[in-house]
């Protein structure tokens, strides 16, 4: 990515807060026994296996945390933030700001960094998915943001292509649309009508095999010939005029995503907060049309409507900007880079196991992975002993959530994902790696 955000005063966005230090929040200390050593004192210092054993999290409540040879998964513990976005946090909680004006400026820089007209900070991908739903519904009428989740209207449906169902459709139904399924674009354009409020895009499956299996560098299935492409369901929705909602959540990379998509007209995309982009875990971005943005904000917190739930504090509104100034202005070639230089250390590390082949292999974002493929008559381990193995351990371990079995074989393939590691720990990794699948193969 090569655009770089234009330089700012900081002071009209809670003064210099991407610089502040923790000063202000040094005297507020845990005690002795369950402190953790501060964040900006530690800055991307690799974990090792006595920190893992001895961290806030086995002091204060007795887990385990582990090595995330993952991706960034919110069901273990999502990605990490840098220093200054943390730092960032801890200025902020000593000040008190109203949300209301908190929101809009943050949706005004927001909107300013990502190039869209409008935006606002959400809590997570699935509430910035929640409240653009609810904001395709309403619009800014008061009596409909009242209603929701039960709209009465006639326009209250959400079109989907089937190619692109996904589990988080559940969001939609949670903001009061009825789900309507089409499979072809024709069939999509026979269900496009009045009763029509949304349609609903998501952008991975344009990289077949995201959600699938993933079998070494050749693991992306052919793309599904029926599939609608982002741009086919935009020109889709202009032409009807119904707004298109694009998740984006898990899309970066590829880098250029983002002004692709509002470039192409999207009416709203979808960002996560905490993946990519490194800020908070519950923060999310929905970003478009100024009269939808508008429109999410009346159906968000700290308006008592649908999305008072989805509260998103002040020091995570402001975290998240820090953390998006941040990412407009990093190279993200070269952040890719020291994730395949892991991949390809992991890789090498694990040459010579008797019946396991490791590959450094392309995924479908267009980085590197350590794949890991073995047959079950030679290492006998399936996809519930190796995690077990790899959590029993020192350190603990977490692969990359999809390990499967080929189908008709006896062929398991698993992924060792770099990208939330830091520069030592991949070693960790591969160390812990080595010694589960040695142990099974004797």
């Amino acid at each position: 990515m090569t655009d770089r955000a234009t330089p700012y005063s900081r002071r009209a966005f809670l003064s210099t807060v991407a610089g502040a230090s923790v000063t202000a929040a040094s005297g507020l200390r845990l005690p002795l026994e369950t402190s953790a050593r501060p964040a900006a004192e530690r800055p991307s210092l690799s974990n090792s296996v006595a920190a893992l054993d001895d961290n806030i999290y086995t002091r204060v409540l007795g887990i385990r945390p582990h090595l995330g040879a993952h991706e960034h998964i919110s069901r273990l513990g999502g990605g990490r933030m840098a220093p200054e976005v943390l730092s960032a946090i801890a200025e902020a909680n000593e000040f008190f700001v109203d949300m209301h004006e908190l929101n809009a400026a943050a949706g005004r820089r927001a909107a300013e960094l990502l190039g869209a007209e409008a935006a606002f900070v959400s809590a997570g991908g699935f509430s910035g998915l929640i409240l653009g739903a609810a904001a395709c519904l309403t619009g800014s009428d008061p009596e409909k943001i009242q209603a929701l989740p039960h709209p009465t209207w006639v326009r209250r449906e959400c079109l989907i292509q089937s190619a692109q169902r996904f589990d988080y459709d559940r969001a939609y139904r949670s903001a009061g649309a009825t789900i309507v399924y089409a499979d072809t674009r024709a069939d999509m354009l026979a269900r496009l009508g009045e009763s029509t409020a949304l349609i609903a895009g998501l952008v991975n499956v344009e990289r077949q095999g995201v959600f699938a299996p993933p079998f070494a560098a050749d693991r992306a299935p052919p793309p599904d010939v029926a599939l609608v492409r982002m741009e086919g369901l935009i020109a889709m929705g202009k032409q009807a005029g119904v707004p298109v909602l694009i998740d984006m959540a898990s899309d970066l990379p590829p880098w250029g995503s983002i002004r692709r998509l509002l470039g192409a007209g999207a009416d709203l995309i979808v960002l996560s907060g905490g993946k990519a982009i490194g800020g908070p875990q519950a923060t999310g971005i929905v970003a478009g049309r100024r009269d939808l943005i508008e429109a999410v904000r009346l159906n968000a917190s700290p308006h008592d409507n649908i999305g008072r739930g989805m509260k998103v504090g002040k020091e995570s509104v402001v975290g998240l900007i820090v953390a998006l100034e941040r990412f407009m202005k990093q190279d993200n070639e070269a952040e890719m880079a020291r994730w395949n230089a892991r991949a390809r250390r992991v890789v090498d590390a694990l040459q010579g196991i008797r019946g396991l082949t490791v590959s450094y292999a392309l995924n479908t974002a267009g980085y590197r992975d350590a794949d890991l493929r073995w047959d079950e008559a030679d290492i006998p381990l399936d996809r519930d002993r190796l995690r077990q193995q790899l959590a029993g351990g020192a350190p603990k371990v977490e692969l990359e959530v999809i390990v499967t079995k080929d189908q008709g074989t006896r062929t398991w393939h698993a992924t060792a994902r770099t990208r939330v590691l830091r520069d030592g720990e991949e070693m960790l990794v591969a160390k812990r790696l080595r010694e589960v699948f040695q142990t099974a193969g004797t």
